[in-house]
């Protein structure tokens, strides 16, 4: 839930687990505790999308924990680290070397996918100067722009944890496909149905809504690559592209809130216990006061489900066995 600083503050000091969402200069000023946090203005709360730079987003724990933070020579532990029987949160700073890092190499991290990993890239208000994506371990009070942090949790053993994403974006399938022969968050150059262009003057020339993003198609699953911007002739994406993968432009997706929740009509929030929603959707769908039922959490710069996941909403349920 929203809550003030102050209120915030009084569950750290009565020792509860918490995740935290929040502007920087909030997590910054936190007391120590069973916490771990990340940087956002961009909430969904029950009352509907938020900006808010004096509040912070609150989710709570019952479980048995570990807190653990992670840099370039450790971020391929952190799904080994994880309990056998539990979940996960990971915050990563934007734009850090190790966003990229584990964007591009999470797939092939010891155990991962045996491991329920979720989590989300922590961000700043884009309307605001001064401001940095951090991650706060909050058992430290360390703040970094450079390392993950994560909160691993054991539940019950008569529980059992799972990862779902919605995506409202599918390839249309009139659109050519398109393809690259290198893989990173640059792209100059990629393949238009096998002939090679450059990847900007194909945006320009056909006028591509770059609200919409990219889909890849991974063995029938639909994976997003939101679009950031063009610079001198380079697309800059919000995740990776990969050689290998077929991708097409989206479906154009008009009203984001009847989509997020017509594919949440048979899905239950009872068991839900974090969810986040990618700030890319926020800003086209715009959500800002407006409500997806029953999944309320930080709007976030990149969602992990596993591996990094763009322009998606990312949830985890704890389910009885």
């Amino acid at each position: 839930m929203l809550m003030s600083f102050e209120a915030a503050s009084a569950r750290i000091k009565d020792g509860k687990l918490l995740h935290i969402a929040g502007a920087e200069a909030l997590l910054r000023k936190l007391p120590k505790g069973r916490w771990i946090g990340g940087s956002t203005e961009y909430f969904m709360t029950e009352e509907g999308g938020k900006v808010s730079g004096s509040h912070l987003y609150i989710t709570e724990f019952p479980y048995e924990f570990s807190i653990q933070s992670y840099g370039m020579s450790d971020i391929e532990n952190v799904a080994s680290d994880a309990y056998d029987n539990g979940f996960s949160i990971l915050i990563i700073p934007f734009d850090s070397a190790l966003h990229i890092e584990y964007a591009n190499s999470a797939a092939g991290y010891r155990d991962m996918f045996f491991k329920n990993i979720a989590g989300w890239i922590s961000g700043v208000n884009m309307s605001a100067e001064g401001q940095t994506p951090v991650a706060v371990n909050g058992m430290t009070g360390e703040v970094f722009t450079d390392k993950a942090v994560a909160l691993h949790m054991k539940i019950p053993a008569d529980k059992t944890a799972s990862i779902s994403i919605v995506n409202i974006f599918s390839q249309d399938e009139d659109a050519p496909v398109i393809e690259f022969t290198e893989e990173g968050f640059l792209v100059k150059t990629c393949l238009i149905d096998g002939k090679e262009t450059s990847f900007a003057d194909y945006i320009t020339q056909n006028n591509i809504d770059t609200r919409m993003p990219l889909v890849g198609d991974y063995s029938g699953n639909g994976v997003n690559i939101g679009f950031r911007d063009i610079i001198d002739g380079v697309v800059r994406v919000y995740s990776p592209v990969f050689p290998g993968i077929r991708y097409r432009a989206a479906k154009r997706v008009t009203d984001y809130v009847k989509e997020f929740n017509s594919r949440l009509t048979e899905r239950t929030n009872a068991d839900v216990v974090f969810s986040c929603n990618c700030l890319l959707n926020f800003l086209y769908g715009e959500l800002e006061g407006k409500s997806i039922e029953a999944f309320y959490g930080p709007i976030t710069f990149g969602e992990i489900a596993y591996q990094l996941v763009n322009q998606t909403l990312v949830y985890v349920s704890v389910l009885d066995k």
